[in-house]
């Protein structure tokens, strides 16, 4: 992930309430929402002051318990649904003010959209269902099918292009979804909970799946799950919610070793440090005067695939970056604190 100086996503105080004279009701509370008055004024409350960054390239995952806001949340975004109050930018371009033609042009040339549900088309085959939104954008049909066929290499359904919907397994549906918002190169990409209807197997591959396409394509991306382990598999950033309001916004290091809010430690409480933690996350300062062990390990590797190998050398292990450069070292008594100890009394690399 690169930072920018502009954010290519920036939410200030976005509100949305459900019900009659929602507006109104906010104006008089002076942004300070309360859910039980609310319910008594016969309002819901979907996002409650809200206000983030997303920087391109990066990976930021919205997450919650059902009915916590995440996927009001996204829809407010995106502008499937309409805010109460707040700025939101694309790109330092106010979309909150854009006239229906504006939202209509940005929505096809700058966002793409996963759903839980894959919404294929049951008549159309998997490359003339990923080139329905080309054809919608006014590519020709020739065109669009070079494009779509592109596309299904990308996501590794060749063979199956001429299939129907119904002759497709689950993730091989979900992955057509995929394609098909990918087709029209989606600066943004929105995902409300893609992979939640899939079997756990098939889970982890769509996972596996859908960081290597992240690789490869570096999108700026706002994800939506209730599941913990995919959040932390996949997320640059984490974003907790509860009652419509950002808990803490974070990496998943922090998060797990730093809660913010009592609602957030205990939503992270059963995680294994272990899956989270990188070398570099809590790596010491190397010395070139240490005599070290040979054994050496990535600063990116999570703790729990290095662990053993750690515990089993007497002397310190390098810790290296891509290029082989020694960054840091790691030591027994840092993987046993990790494995065993306090998270709080843990210093953490940010």
């Amino acid at each position: 992930m690169s930072t920018s100086a502009q954010p290519v996503i920036k939410c200030e105080s976005v509100y949305k309430i459900f019900g009659d004279n929602a507006a109104k009701i906010l104006h008089q509370s002076g942004g300070k929402v309360e859910t039980a008055s609310l319910l008594e004024a016969g309002c819901v409350i979907g996002v409650n002051n809200a206000s983030f960054e997303v920087h391109k390239g990066e990976m930021l995952v919205v997450m919650g318990l059902s009915g916590s806001g995440k996927s009001t949340l996204l829809r407010c975004i995106s502008r499937l649904l309409d805010t109460t109050a707040g700025d939101i930018f694309i790109d330092g371009e106010d979309l909150l003010a854009m006239s229906d033609k504006e939202l209509i042009n940005v929505r096809r040339n700058k966002m793409g959209m996963v759903f839980q549900s894959f919404a294929l088309l049951p008549h159309k085959t998997v490359l003339e269902n990923i080139a329905f939104p080309l054809q919608v954008k006014g590519m020709s049909t020739a065109d669009s099918m070079v494009r779509a066929m592109d596309m299904v290499r990308l996501v590794d359904l060749t063979g199956r292009e001429n299939y129907f919907p119904r002759q497709l397994s689950g993730g091989q549906q979900q992955r057509v979804g995929i394609a098909r918002s990918l087709a029209v190169e989606p600066d943004i990409w929105f995902l409300d909970e893609p992979f939640s209807a899939l079997d756990p197997l098939i889970r982890k591959e769509m996972q596996d799946e859908f960081l290597r396409l992240q690789n490869a394509l570096n999108k700026t991306i706002l994800f939506v799950t209730h599941d913990f382990d995919e959040a932390i598999r996949l997320a640059d950033r984490i974003a907790i919610m509860k009652d419509g309001v950002i808990e803490q916004i974070d990496t998943p290091a922090n998060i797990i070793l730093n809660p913010a809010t009592e609602y957030v430690a205990k939503f992270t409480h059963e995680v294994p440090r272990e899956r989270v933690l990188t070398c570099e996350t809590i790596m010491d300062e190397y010395d070139p005067s240490a005599d070290m062990s040979q054994l050496s390990v990535s600063k990116d590797a999570i703790i729990q695939t290095v662990a053993e190998a750690v515990l089993t050398e007497q002397k310190s292990v390098a810790v290296t970056d891509a290029d082989g450069n020694i960054v840091g070292a790691l030591n027994c008594a840092t993987i046993i604190h990790v494995l065993f100890g306090d998270a709080s009394t843990m210093p953490v690399n940010k």
